[in-house]
């Protein structure tokens, strides 16, 4: 019986994603973005290529140039982990919600999952249609699927934009409101985060921070060793800093949940 239960809230969950057009179709400027904008800057690269210093020439990477264009993919992803639970406080429909699934840590978990199966399954069409979106641009300066280091790159992008939405969606939990959290979220990861892990000084902070941590594998940060974009660590170990923080925004704000009222 609680197994059906558990069930009916899972699909209701879906159904809510489903339903409410406004949150479903944040997730196409994720898909629109990471992939046009893909082919824009391997078309860049592909044509200053020739104009740049040989030892630059010697240390191009088309990862970077593949998956650059995510960094701005991510953000509608981030718009949607926030409205999964930030429209259901500013429509009132928590309360409804809660009344229905009175056990709070089933109606989160719910939501939960149902997010991130929806962000798993964007990332994977995404990235993958972005790789090869990339390749078209950069041309002669491409990879291919079976070149070194490729596929751990393209799975990391798919977990990374995955959990940066479930972090997103913990952090609405928390803050309660899908204003604030953006006002906060947007910023940092399109502003604030990547300008900090730049910063000589700040970088041994900032090089901790989600998204930074995350990017790592992507091949969007320096090579190790390097003083100014390098990191302190490898990219799995990355993945791993990424994931503590998104278990961190999700028991945070299943506590705010539960010892709350709606």
């Amino acid at each position: 019986m609680n197994a059906i239960f558990t069930w009916a809230v899972l699909t209701a969950e879906w159904t809510k994603i489903r339903t409410v057009r406004s949150t479903l179709w944040t997730l196409l400027p994720a898909f629109a973005l990471s992939v046009g904008l893909g082919y824009l800057v391997g078309l860049s690269f592909r044509g200053s290529f020739s104009r740049l210093p040989h030892e630059q020439q010697e240390s191009f990477d088309p990862l970077f140039a593949t998956f650059y264009s995510l960094t701005l993919g991510q953000l509608a992803l981030v718009v949607f982990g926030v409205l999964l639970i930030g429209t259901e406080y500013s429509t009132g429909t928590i309360s409804a919600s809660l009344a229905a699934v009175p056990r709070r840590g089933l109606f989160y978990g719910a939501k939960a999952l149902a997010g991130l199966s929806c962000a798993l399954g964007v990332s994977v069409v995404t990235v993958t249609v972005t790789f090869f979106a990339a390749q078209a641009g950069l041309g002669p300066l491409g990879t291919s699927l079976g070149a070194d280091g490729v596929v751990p790159a393209a799975v990391g992008a798919c977990l990374y934009l995955t959990m940066i939405c479930l972090f997103a969606m913990g952090v609405a939990t928390m803050l309660r409101s899908s204003t604030l959290s953006l006002g906060i979220l947007l910023p940092l990861l399109f502003l604030g985060s990547q300008g900090l892990g730049n910063v000589p000084g700040l970088k041994p902070v900032a090089q901790y921070l989600p998204d930074q941590a995350g990017m790592l594998i992507m091949h969007l940060t320096g090579p190790p060793g390097d003083p100014r974009f390098g990191r302190d660590y490898g990219p799995w170990t990355g993945m791993g800093i990424l994931a503590l923080w998104v278990a961190a925004a999700l028991i945070g704000g299943y506590l705010v949940l539960r010892r709350r009222d709606a």
